[in-house]
C-alpha cells in the first residue's frame, strides 16, 4: 500500500530548508550592510506662523533668510557627546545645497547645552559651529566665501540667513 519511492511534498522539501534560512539570512545581512542615506538637520518651515509683531526690516547685509524646523530627535543625537557613531546628517541651505556634517568636537555642557564643531565631507570645503541649548540651535557656517547663519527668532522658531561678508559691519 505505502510505495517508498513516493515521498511527502514535507520530506521532499526537507533538504532545502536548510538552504533557504542561509540565503534569508544572507540577504538580511546584505541590507543591514548598506548603510542608510543621510538625513537632514533641519528642513524649510512649508507654512510658517503668521507674524504678530511687526516685521523687523532686513539688515543691508542679509541675502535670504527662510524659516527652518528641526528634526528634533537628530538634533538629540547631535547634541550627545557620547553618540558615536553618529549617524550621516546633511544640512540644507539655499540653491539645493546640502553638504553633509563632518563632526569633529561636541562639548556638551550639563544646563543642557552643547557646542559642536567641524567641517563638511568633500567635496564642499568649510567649516561650522553649532550652539545647541535644549530645542534651539544657533550657529554659523562657512561654505567657501558663503557665510550662513541661524537664528533663534522667539517662541522656538529658527531662522537661516545667507549673509553678505562685504556689507557686514565691522565689529
Amino acid at each position: 500500500m505505502f510505495d517508498s519511492n513516493k515521498q511527502s511534498a514535507g520530506q521532499r522539501f526537507t533538504p532545502l530548508l536548510p538552504a533557504l534560512l542561509l540565503g534569508a539570512v544572507l540577504s538580511q545581512m546584505a541590507w543591514a550592510g548598506e548603510p542608510p542615506g543621510p538625513r537632514s538637520l533641519w528642513h524649510t518651515l512649508p507654512n510658517p506662523p503668521p507674524v504678530t509683531s511687526t516685521p523687523t526690516p532686513r539688515k543691508p547685509w542679509m541675502l535670504r533668510d527662510r524659516e527652518i524646523e528641526l528634526d528634533l530627535p537628530l538634533l538629540h543625537i547631535l547634541k550627545d557627546a557620547g553618540a558615536r557613531p553618529l549617524p550621516r546628517m546633511t544640512i540644507d541651505l539655499f540653491d539645493n545645497i546640502t553638504p553633509e556634517l563632518d563632526v569633529s568636537s561636541t562639548v556638551s555642557r550639563i544646563n543642557d547645552t552643547a557646542v559642536i564643531r567641524g567641517t563638511f565631507k568633500p567635496p564642499v570645503q568649510g567649516d561650522f559651529t553649532f550652539v545647541i541649548t535644549g530645542n534651539l540651535l544657533v550657529g554659523t557656517i562657512q561654505i567657501g566665501p558663503r557665510i550662513y547663519k541661524t537664528d533663534h527668532i522667539g517662541n522656538g522658531r529658527l531662522l537661516l540667513v545667507e549673509l553678505d561678508p562685504d556689507k557686514m559691519p565691522r565689529d
